[in-house]
């Protein structure tokens, strides 16, 4: 299946590519500091204090926003887990039908965690939420993470409900999935 999108899904899994190498970048320079302190240390000098603090938030809040931005990249690359044992024996006809119900079911229930995502976002910027963390960063950042990759993963389940819907229609006996459920 081709997907419109997929300049906007492909966007979503740099940025999450980009945030896991973030971290990776953060806790390389915390290692770095801690042995270049302990080098200072064992030749007689006092410790230089090479630490970031609240890298373990940051990391955190870094993972959240991997986590999210990279499930619509993930979902057209046929990433996500999928249970085929049982759909993958059923003639096309019937298993396009089971997929336009499953996709369905992921829709409604992704775009109510976006709903739920945008009225916490709304609560953290009316509120000036911060973490409670060393660093007081505002919770709206990871949310706003947390709500594009949910809003992405919901136009990638929509594109491929509708594609799968209209191959219910036109030609279910046609239904080829591959392991990932994508025509």
């Amino acid at each position: 299946m081709t997907y419109r999108l997929r300049v906007l899904y492909n966007l979503g899994g740099y940025l999450a590519a980009a945030c896991l190498s973030l971290i990776c970048l953060l806790i390389t320079a915390q290692i770095l500091g801690r042995v270049i302190d302990r080098i200072a240390v064992a030749s007689g000098a006092d410790r230089i204090g090479l630490a970031i603090p609240g890298l373990s938030e940051i990391s955190g809040f870094l993972l959240v926003g991997a986590s999210f931005l990279g499930l619509a990249y993930t979902f057209i690359h046929g990433g996500h887990i999928r249970v085929t044992l049982l759909i993958g024996r059923l003639p096309a006809a019937i298993r396009v039908w089971v997929e336009v119900f499953c996709l369905g079911v992921a829709l409604v229930l992704c775009v109510y965690l976006a709903w739920n995502l945008y009225v916490l976002l709304a609560d953290s910027i009316a509120f000036n939420e911060t973490s409670y963390g060393l660093l007081r960063i505002p919770l709206w950042i990871p949310q706003t993470a947390m709500l594009a990759g949910v809003g992405l993963f919901c136009l990638a389940l929509l594109e491929s409900l509708t594609h799968t819907l209209i191959t219910a229609i036109r030609s279910p006996q046609l239904f080829i999935a591959d392991d990932s459920g994508h025509e």
